[in-house]
């Protein structure tokens, strides 16, 4: 199967999270007809090939968010046109899941070519999109021991090293309720007044910068208060996202902003925690060379690293991170096949890298 048959394939089988049955299945069927030995939970699918005292874990996702609007063309059903495949997926990330299984069927045809050097945990995951219960984390402790992973996203193939966590905040600011004709012989106290001095607070907000993802900045993205127009708000919520760097701790933050501001603080999400990955590791380091020296660069998307904990990893795969999430989002013949060649030299570059101490 070529590298457009097999990506078009794979575009043709729908897979929103939650239901990527069909296109796992598929995955599975492809892997065990190149001769590998398929394990699957639920609609996740892994295998491994090769031996050796380290292992490497190679993974994207199948899933995909549901089509936006805006599309000009059917998002469900793949096209061709001036070499680029058009449809739901193509760029993220099927593209990355293409060019890997492409790279894992020339190892599984001679496999002899990791023998001894190490092994390398092909997986491949569902509701990754979602943040929920998919992703790569609940499959970890059935890989076994890992050292190191490349997570396949549209990075245009520049090696990411630094990726920005996500810490969700929910803010209460309490007031005292009167009728509005009567605010000011009550005593009333304006909820709503007092979240939006402490929103114009988070505005003018800082934390350092990183030297690959820019400074963070806290971003209000709902409100909620009051129940009448007639009376004074004696309660109003809002959530604020910040996009946190390796620098930022998110439990730290948290308990900043709770002596700052004037409203409750609740952390209301912090599981996708920002990453990095030193220079001097052995995956970076190969990362850069199959990459034929490209810089590293940071990215401000989050993905399934943020659930690797310590392990050393590089995101990084064929596409652009800017057509993720919209109408008429494609991948070009090109980019895939230069990221089906990049991942068999990243592959075997980081075993050598290894090796080479």
């Amino acid at each position: 199967m070529t590298p457009a048959a097999l990506l078009e394939a794979l575009v043709a089988t729908p897979s929103v999270s939650g239901q990527e049955g069909r296109i796992a299945d598929q995955v599975a069927a492809w892997v065990e007809s190149w001769g590998g030995r398929v394990q699957r939970q639920g609609h996740n699918v892994w295998f491994s090939v090769g031996s050796g005292p380290k292992r490497l874990l190679v993974n994207s996702h199948l899933d995909t968010v549901p089509p936006c609007a805006g599309w000009t063309l059917e998002p469900q059903v793949p096209v061709w046109r001036e070499g680029r495949l058009y449809g739901l997926g193509s760029n993220d990330a099927k593209g990355s899941v293409a060019a890997m299984l492409l790279a894992a069927r020339a190892l599984l045809e001679k496999p002899q070519a990791l023998e001894g050097k190490g092994e390398v945990v092909f997986a491949f995951t569902a509701e990754e999109e979602t943040g929920g219960k998919g992703g790569i984390g609940p499959l970890l402790p059935e890989l076994g021991t890992l050292d190191a992973a490349v997570v396949g996203e549209p990075t245009g193939l520049k090696p990411c090293t630094a990726q920005r966590g996500m810490l969700l905040l929910r803010c209460v600011a309490h007031g005292r309720s009167a009728h509005v004709a009567h605010a000011i012989a009550a005593e009333a106290q304006n909820a709503i007044h007092l979240a939006a001095q402490d929103i114009s607070t988070l505005a003018e907000l800082r934390f350092p910068s990183h030297p690959l993802l820019g400074e963070a900045r806290a971003q209000v993205t709902q409100i909620q208060g009051g129940l009448a127009r007639n009376q004074v708000p004696d309660r109003c919520e809002f959530f604020v996202d910040i996009r946190t760097t390796p620098s930022m701790d998110h439990s730290a933050v948290a308990t900043h902003l709770s002596g700052v501001l004037r409203s409750e603080v609740v952390v209301h999400s912090a599981r996708y925690l920002p990453k990095s990955t030193g220079a001097n590791e052995p995956i970076v380091r190969a990362a850069v060379t199959a990459s034929e020296g490209a810089s590293t660069i940071g990215s401000s998307t989050t993905s399934d690293w943020a659930f690797l904990g310590n392990l050393p990893a590089v995101k990084v795969g064929p596409g652009d991170t800017l057509r993720s999430h919209k109408p008429d989002e494609y991948l070009a013949l090109v980019e895939l096949e230069a990221g089906v060649a990049f991942y068999q030299r990243l592959i075997g570059g980081y075993f050598e890298e290894v090796a080479r101490g």
